[in-house]
C-alpha cells in the first residue's frame, strides 16, 4: 500500500465526501503521520495493525501526557481512517472499531452579558468605511448565531431584504437563519455607504471585505473583535465564537425553545445545543416553578 497516495486519497475523501474544514483535515493527517512514524519504528505496515498494536500506540500517547481532548481526536482519526480503508477494501477489518474514546471534561462556553454585547456592538465608529463594516459584522454574528467561518463566507445577496441569512455550515449543509432589524439595518448601511469604498472590483462577491477589497480572513476578524472589545471596556478574553454562544444563551433565556435554537445554530445533534441550558440555572429554575404543577411555592430560600 502506497502510504502517500493513500493519505492523499483519504484527505480528498474527508474534504469532498465528509465536507470537513481544511484545518480539521490537516489535523487528522498530522495524527495519522504520527501513527505511521510509530509503526515504522516497530517495523509494521498498515495491513498488519491489529487492536493490540493500537493499544500499544495509545499507551505510547498516554506516556506523553497529552490532554484527553488531544487523545480523543487521535482515536477518532485512527478509527475513521481504518473505516475508510475497510470500505476501500485495503484492509480486512478496523482494529479501532471497539476502541473506547477518552472521556472529555464538559466545558461550558463563555458568554457575554447583554450589556457587554450592547457595548461591543456600539463600539465601532461610523466615521470610516471599516467602522460600518465592523458594526455590520458584529451585528450579524450576534443577530444570527453564525460561525465566524460562515459569516466570512457570505456573499452579496446572501442576506435578503426580508431579514434572512442563507449560509453554508459544516458538511456543506445550507440553512436559512432569521436576522433582526438592527443587524439588517447595519448591513444595509455598510453595503450602501462603505463597501463600495473598500472594494472597487465589481467581480468580488464577498460581502465583508478588507482594506484591499478582498474577502476578510478569520485572522483579520479576530483582530477586529479584539480591538473593539478593548474599546468597549470588556475585560473578558473575548473570542469570535463567544458571540455565537451569547446568541444561543440569550435566546433560551428569552424563552426560545431548544429545537428552534438547534436549527438556527445548525447543530446536527440536540445534545450539542443542550449545553447552553447549563449556563443559566436560575432561568431554568424559574421556568420549572412556573410550569410544573408540583413545583415549590414557598418563600425564597
Amino acid at each position: 500500500m502506497n502510504w502517500q497516495r493513500t493519505l492523499a486519497e483519504y484527505a480528498a475523501f474527508l474534504q469532498v465526501e465528509k465536507g470537513l474544514a481544511k484545518n480539521t483535515v490537516q489535523a487528522y493527517l498530522s495524527d495519522l503521520r504520527q501513527f505511521k512514524a510509530f509503526l515504522s519504528e516497530r517495523g509494521l505496515a498498515l495491513a498488519e495493525v491489529d487492536a493490540d498494536e493500537v493499544g500499544f500506540y495509545l499507551n505510547h500517547l498516554a506516556a506523553q501526557e497529552l490532554s484527553a481532548r488531544s487523545r480523543a481526536r487521535k482515536v477518532s482519526a485512527l478509527r475513521n481512517f481504518f473505516a475508510f480503508l475497510v470500505e476501500e477494501e485495503r484492509v480486512e477489518e478496523n482494529p479501532c472499531a471497539y476502541l473506547p474514546t477518552p472521556k472529555l471534561p464538559r466545558r461550558l462556553p463563555q458568554i457575554l452579558t447583554e450589556q457587554e454585547v450592547l457595548a461591543l456592538l456600539e463600539a465601532p465608529r461610523l466615521d470610516k468605511p471599516a467602522g460600518y463594516r465592523d458594526r455590520a459584522m458584529l451585528e450579524v454574528l450576534y443577530g444570527s448565531g453564525l460561525r465566524v467561518s460562515e459569516l466570512l463566507a457570505l456573499n452579496l445577496g446572501d442576506i435578503d431584504e426580508l431579514g434572512f441569512v442563507r449560509c453554508t455550515g459544516k458538511g456543506n449543509k445550507e440553512r436559512i437563519v432569521p436576522l433582526g432589524s438592527h443587524a439588517l439595518r447595519a448591513t444595509e448601511l455598510y453595503v450602501r455607504h462603505a463597501r463600495p469604498r473598500l472594494c472597487k472590483d465589481y467581480r468580488e462577491r464577498a460581502l465583508f471585505v478588507n482594506q484591499r477589497g478582498q474577502r476578510l480572513t478569520r485572522q483579520g476578524f479576530w483582530k477586529i473583535i479584539k480591538a473593539w472589545a478593548k474599546e468597549a471596556g470588556i475585560e473578558k478574553n473575548i473570542t469570535p465564537h463567544m458571540l455565537r454562544h451569547s446568541f444561543a444563551t440569550h435566546l433560551l433565556r428569552g424563552g426560545a425553545d431548544l429545537r428552534s435554537v438547534q436549527e438556527m445554530l445548525g447543530h446536527a445533534d440536540l445534545a450539542t445545543t443542550q449545553i447552553y441550558t447549563h449556563l443559566d440555572k436560575g432561568h431554568l429554575r424559574d421556568v420549572y416553578r412556573q410550569a410544573h404543577p408540583r413545583a415549590w411555592k414557598g418563600e425564597e430560600q
